[in-house]
Order: structure tokens, then sequence, then C-alpha cells
């Protein structure tokens, strides 16, 4: 159950490794625990997790998906923590505002004490909206 819920891998998946461990357990089996015991070992996960940083580094890059481009949004905390990904059609202060406010859900409302873009005024525009308290620092 543990390389289940960890790294998202398929409960067949699962079933390969057990068998490899000399473990005959089918990936129904496994299905079975998952439903079973999962909710309290995926929140015993959770509260072992890292807290995240007060300082988050927010930057976007431009990707083409079947020729249209589109902007993966990523925030990070100053461990290296990943605490976001968003892709998006939009590149403005609206799709920004919908970043952050996925950012606050995802971290439990946690705000951080600074916030690190690059000169996007786009993020500007959002801070002030959603995180008005926060400092916030532009770099190249």
């Amino acid at each position: 159950m543990w390389l289940y819920f960890r790294f998202s891998v398929s409960f067949r998946d699962v079933e390969e490794m057990a068998a490899a461990r000399g473990v005959a357990v089918s990936y129904e089996t496994i299905r079975c625990w998952c439903d079973k015991f999962g909710r309290q070992f995926a929140d015993g996960l959770r509260r072992r997790r890292a807290r995240t940083g007060d300082k988050w580094h927010l930057d976007e890059v431009f990707l083409k998906m079947n020729g249209v481009t589109h902007y993966l949004w990523r925030a990070v905390d100053q461990n290296g923590v990943v605490l976001d990904i968003l892709v998006q059609p939009k590149w403005d202060r609206f799709a920004a505002t919908r970043f952050f406010y996925r950012l606050l859900r995802a971290t439990s409302q946690r705000r951080p004490r600074v916030i690190i873009t690059d000169k996007l005024r786009s993020y500007g525009a959002a801070k002030r909206v959603v995180m008005p308290g926060v400092a916030h620092r532009q770099h190249r």
C-alpha cells in the first residue's frame, strides 16, 4: 500500500513488485486493502510531510501542446519542495489569481512571508487581490 499512496503507481505495478519480493498477492487484494486502510494510511503520510516554507518562488514556463501555447505555473518553497503546478491557456492577471487561490488551497491556507517572482506584472496584480499583506520581490 505504501508504494501505491506514496509514489502513485498502479495496483498491477504493486502486485509485480510484491511478486519480485516473493509475496504472492493479486492486484484486487491490494485494491481492497487500499479501500479499507487507505484513508488512515494517507492521513499518516500527510502528517509526516514537512511543513511548507515561508518563502515561495513562483515561475511560469511556455508549453506547446498540439500546436497551442499553454503556460505552466509552478511554485516552489525555499527548501525546493514543489507546492503546486498548474497548466493554463492564459498568461494574464486572472490566470495568476487562479493559481494563487489554488496554491493557498493546496497549502491549507498558509500564507508565505515573501514571494519571489520574475518581472511578470500579472503576479503583482494577483498578489494585491489574493495576498495583500505578503512581501513581493521581483528578480530576473
